[in-house]
């Protein structure tokens, strides 16, 4: 499904791969030469030109994998459902990915947008995907800020086919180009010649990859004069900060990032350091008063912000304490607790005073049997008891899957007139549970030398912001996102050792939504103001 944050997304993702090995076995159709083109009178949805290159002599007896031409697949369409109409082109393709010795070790799949009759120096393109680690990007693709998108009940889970695509009056086409890229081994991208998922499967290998990917991309695209953009989701949001970091010391500057639930930082997150007990308290807060589980005073945003001073404030200081905190405080944070969270006290004082997402999905309609979503609490569903400590599943996971799948392949195959004899992997086949976490960040003096054992992008990000104080960076976050809390994104963005002059380069936007905050079509209206009023202020 959607893009995770590391660990966040294995059981999720690893199921639906199971679904799905055997969806999309379509047959490859398209026979041109790369570059060669043809261009027939524009009708929307027609194909315009095909191209892809036989693949190279099967190399197995040297132990190397075939190495496939790059493709591609162009149709015409017009996008009439926002402030101006698009003409434009869908390209459905693969670019290689080569290794420092210019050989080839893998191909990357993507579909780009872009509009007809624009000088492409004079055109903002933006690159997007989706995270996992090890995730496609169809979530992003089919229900954010492309030119079409999925219909969905959400928070009620979406029926069986078959299911709606409607054009997106939300779509971010009148304002750049779209490229959906999917990671290294997920969807059709492959390994390719000697390479093989540990050139991969990796913090700064993905980076490297994807670095690549863009470079290639700008190149045979003749847009390396066009304002640039990353748009990345859940684990993409690491990847953003260090790719845009990377990307910049090679000489390729970006005009903007746009974080969609975000974590920059792991390596705080470990069991001791009560960084998810602090940071998740404010995303409770949210939720029990979606729910009507506090009282109702003043506005939620009000409450929130309580949450907020709270938790920074005495809980953290409680938290710090330990063992020693006195009984009597105890008692009190506990009671302070329990008011925000919904919970009661003696819940919270049976928890110690720390409520992991997992438990408080599972308590806080335990009466009722229901249970709560991960990526977005506002999805609930009948568990398999009420007796357990952790959720059976999750609902805002189980409800959205089968029509995002489905509605992606059918518009691939009819619309985007793409098709493959590979199977299409949500999820990149041993790609999480294989992930090499170590990091060299980019800068960051004694605060970032050496190899992390476990990411903190952070550093990254501020790197690029140093360097490039022209650098924007929008965060969007949904209030009742339980897989990546906006409270935590807020501590890690503040960490970046900025002066206030390019600290001030960044922005926040908050949604009444979870993970995916495009499931919320009211959420994803206010996301997508917020971004037309932002992406000119990074284009000057």
């Amino acid at each position: 499904m959607n893009a995770t944050a590391g660990s966040f997304l294995t059981a999720k993702q690893l199921r639906i791969a199971r679904q799905w090995t055997a969806v999309s076995a379509l047959v490859l159709t398209a026979t041109m030469a790369f570059g060669q083109e043809t261009r027939p009178p524009r009708r929307p949805g027609e194909p315009a030109s095909e191209s892809a290159g036989a693949a190279e002599p099967d190399a197995k007896k040297d132990g190397a994998l075939p190495i496939p031409a790059e493709t591609k697949v162009e149709t015409k369409h017009d996008w009439t459902a926002g402030a101006r109409a698009v003409h434009y082109t869908a390209t459905a393709g693969t670019l290689q990915i080569k290794d420092d010795e210019e050989k080839v070790i893998g191909v990357m799949f993507y579909v780009a947008y872009t509009e007809d009759g624009v000088a492409p120096g004079s055109r903002p393109v933006t690159f997007l995907y989706n995270g996992g680690p090890g995730s496609a990007s169809l979530w992003l693709h089919m229900g954010s800020v492309g030119p079409v998108r999925v219909v969905t009940e959400s928070p009620k889970a979406t029926g069986p086919a078959p299911f709606g695509v409607v054009p997106n009056q939300y779509s971010l086409l009148d304002k750049s180009d779209l490229v959906f890229i999917d990671a290294p081994m997920t969807g059709f991208s492959r390994a390719a010649g000697k390479g093989t998922a540990k050139d991969f499967a990796g913090v700064d290998q993905d980076v490297k990859a994807f670095e690549k990917f863009i470079t290639r991309y700008i190149t045979i695209n003749n847009r390396w004069n066009s304002p640039k953009f990353l748009f990345g989701e859940s684990y993409g949001t690491p990847r953003s900060a260090a790719l845009v970091a990377a990307l910049n010391n090679d000489g390729i500057q970006f005009n903007g990032v746009v974080l969609l639930s975000s974590i920059l930082n792991y390596a705080v997150r470990d069991p001791g350091y009560d960084t998810d007990a602090k940071t998740y308290l404010p995303s409770y807060a949210a939720i029990a008063w979606y729910y009507n589980k506090v009282p109702h005073t003043g506005t939620m945003k009000e409450f929130v912000q309580k949450a907020r001073e709270f938790s920074r404030g005495p809980y953290a200081a409680a938290l710090e304490q330990g063992d020693r905190l006195p009984p009597a405080e105890f008692d009190a944070i506990a009671q302070q607790v329990a008011a925000f969270t919904g919970l009661s006290v003696e819940y919270v004082k049976d928890s110690k005073l720390r409520i992991s997402a997992t438990r408080y999905r599972k308590e806080l309609f335990r009466g009722d049997d229901q249970i709560l979503g991960r990526y977005d609490a506002r999805f609930q569903a009948f568990d398999v008891d009420a007796a357990g400590e952790n959720p059976g599943f999750d609902p805002s996971d189980t409800g959205i899957s089968g029509v995002f799948v489905g509605a992606f392949h059918n518009y691939l195959q009819n619309e985007l007139k793409y098709t493959e004899s590979e199977t299409y992997n949500l999820q990149g086949p041993g790609i999480n549970e294989n992930w090499d976490w170590k990091h060299r960040a980019s800068g960051g003096g004694g605060f970032g030398r050496g190899q992390q054992l476990q990411p903190d992008t952070v550093i990254d990000l501020g790197d690029a912001m140093r360097k490039n104080p022209k650098l924007k960076v929008f965060s969007a976050n949904g209030w009742f996102d339980l897989a990546t809390p906006f409270f935590g994104t807020e501590h890690d963005i503040a960490q970046m050792m900025l002066p206030p002059g390019i600290a001030s380069n960044v922005s926040f936007g908050y949604y009444p939504a979870g993970h995916m905050v495009y499931l919320n079509v009211d959420a994803l209206k206010e996301m997508h103001a917020d971004l037309e009023g932002w992406y000119p202020t990074a284009v000057k």
